[in-house]
């Protein structure tokens, strides 16, 4: 909504300055709406295509029924303070996902046990309440993703690095590969392992995903990062993320092979965790 709200504006030859001033509120106002971070009333659209010289019936419409339903608070407030709530608003709209990941499986294909262990060793301040809380949210939100009825497309590329990252122990790790696969078996699931021996790639800048949205052109990059995570809407960052995805999805084995791969490291884990121990 914010990202059409901007192209809307951007299409009128409009600041963000402009627009506060005629329509007498603040500059940042403007800001929040097209960045997701604040709801949009319908009121607020209908000034704004006035301004923007919106005057197709069916768009102003369609614009003015996504503000009404952006203003519905989504199950994750209930939960308390969740400080990447805008990406789980998104990722509840979106209608298919493309994740690189470079150090951990993604959380929409974690394990309870797995997803227990990353947040207590990567949130080293945070309390017995705030992991559980985190905990939970990141479970309801595997909901959706693996629902029979209405699941969105889950792509994952994986680097051969988080599937060797020992999370949670061995048992863990091999409970957490051996999950892994079977969701790849789903047919809206597909993961890749991007292996070592693929040498540099496009991903080595880090971890990033790229967000499609069912009835629009419009797309959402997101980068997590410690305290502040970024999202981007232009449609130039899109594309170079999406170049960049399909360069990291040629380079990877074909899913497969990753799954024969994701199996091997399984298996390894499983030898290790048998052996006898010598002293």
């Amino acid at each position: 909504m914010g990202a059409e709200l901007r192209r809307l504006r951007q299409a009128s030859g409009l600041t963000s300055m402009e627009v506060a001033g005629r329509l007498l509120i603040s500059q940042p106002k403007i800001s929040h709406l097209e960045n997701g971070r604040r709801a949009i009333k319908a009121r607020d659209v209908r000034d704004l295509c006035g301004l923007y010289g919106v005057t197709d019936p069916q768009v102003v419409d369609s614009l003015m029924r996504m503000a009404t339903e952006s203003d519905r608070q989504g199950w994750w407030v209930a939960c308390g303070e969740v400080p990447y709530a805008v990406y789980i608003g998104l990722e509840a709209a979106a209608s298919s996902i493309h994740s690189y990941e470079p150090l951990v499986i993604p959380g929409l294909l974690q394990t309870p046990a797995y997803a227990r262990a990353v947040i207590e060793e990567t949130i080293p301040l945070a309390t017995a309440q705030q992991i559980a809380v985190r905990h939970e949210v990141r479970l309801r939100r595997q909901a959706r993703a693996h629902h029979p009825a209405r699941p969105f497309r889950l792509w994952a590329v994986l680097d051969e690095s988080a599937l060797r990252r020992m999370v949670g122990g061995p048992t863990v790790m091999r409970e957490q590969l051996e999950y892994l696969n079977h969701l790849g078996m789903q047919p809206h699931i597909t993961v890749q392992v991007l292996p070592h021996e693929a040498g540099a790639h496009p991903g080595v800048s880090g971890q990033f995903s790229i967000l499609r949205f069912p009835d629009s052109e419009a797309g959402t990059v997101y980068l997590e990062r410690f305290t502040n995570d970024l999202y981007l809407e232009k449609r130039s960052d899109v594309q170079h993320y999406s170049v960049m995805y399909d360069h990291l999805q040629a380079k990877a084995l074909n899913p497969e092979n990753s799954r024969r791969f994701i199996a091997h490291a399984a298996q390894e884990l499983l030898t290790a965790t048998s052996l006898p121990c010598r002293r």
